[in-house]
């Protein structure tokens, strides 16, 4: 679906994007990870022929971005950030203009709004919305010709927990249509959630790039942390994968003498974090 070759990009003299390559499989979700200026949007703006004065290759369903023509936006459906809907016109209104962008036959308006809880909210002007309702809207407008690239820049941004819900919901439906999915990011809990491999971009360049388990698990498997009473409380940790030669955790289960035991693994921030020493504030 996406192949990208030694890809560089600059708004000045300066390199923004920087030699650049990875690819991204048919029904993959994909996420570009990073802090806010490290190259994810930009990026996006490069694979939806936004930027064409790149060098190296970028090439989405076989055409080199650079070259695209209208055809090319039949197949690629963008949620930006910010909402991009008209405000004074109705959802509907807005779909119906959206819609007719576009040579292919659109999806049943009717039939997204259901699927986001907007079917009553049809006729209401945009300018009456919440944050959560433009943020769906938006969402099934990228849907509406039925693309089979979606390009998600910070699909949950500002969102309370169940909109935010809702809409990883909606992205996991689309996969599970065949849709290829590109996630711009800086929310790490939504990136291991969501993403079959993830991109960290820092300062215009991929330091990783591998799925969220196996960035996790690369840096150190799983520990156990037991405690017990004995003299007052004691504790101790063993790795996940040498629990069985342990001693005294056996010990402690034979006696029925465990006071807590819990597993844990490094989160996806804390291998960002070990990766680039940076975060993502």
């Amino acid at each position: 679906m996406i192949q990208v070759n030694n890809l560089s990009f600059s708004y000045t003299k300066q390199p923004f994007i920087s030699h650049m390559t990875f690819s991204v499989s048919p029904g993959e979700i994909f996420g570009f990870l990073g802090p806010s200026g490290a190259g994810k949007s930009t990026l996006q703006k490069v694979l939806t022929g936004m930027l064409t004065a790149y060098q190296g290759s970028a090439m989405v369903n076989g055409v080199e971005c650079r070259k695209r023509t209208k055809r090319f936006y039949e197949d690629i459906g963008v949620d930006f950030e910010f909402s991009t809907m008209y405000e004074k016109l109705t959802a509907r209104e807005n779909l119906r203009f959206f819609a007719s962008l576009y040579e292919k036959k659109p999806r049943p308006i009717d039939e997204l709004l259901e699927m986001v809880g907007l079917e009553r909210d049809g006729d209401k002007r945009v300018s009456q919305y919440s944050k959560g309702m433009k943020a769906r809207l938006n969402f099934i407008r990228a849907l509406l010709h039925d693309p089979a690239l979606l390009c998600l820049d910070e699909p949950t941004n500002g969102l309370d927990p169940t909109n935010s819900r809702m809409m990883k919901d909606m992205i996991l439906a689309q996969k599970a249509r065949g849709k290829t999915i590109l996630l711009t990011t800086h929310n790490m809990q939504d990136a291991a959630e969501l993403c079959d491999r993830v991109a960290f971009i820092v300062g215009g360049r991929i330091c990783a790039l591998d799925s969220p388990h196996n960035l996790i698990m690369s840096k150190g498997a799983a520990t156990v942390t037991y405690t017990w009473l004995e003299d007052g409380e004691h504790s101790a940790s063993c790795p996940l994968d040498r629990l069985s030669a342990d001693g005294k955790l056996k010990k402690l289960i034979s006696e029925n003498r465990l006071q807590s035991i819990h597993s844990s693994e490094p989160t996806l921030n804390d291998i960002f974090m070990e990766i680039t020493g940076r975060t993502l504030l």
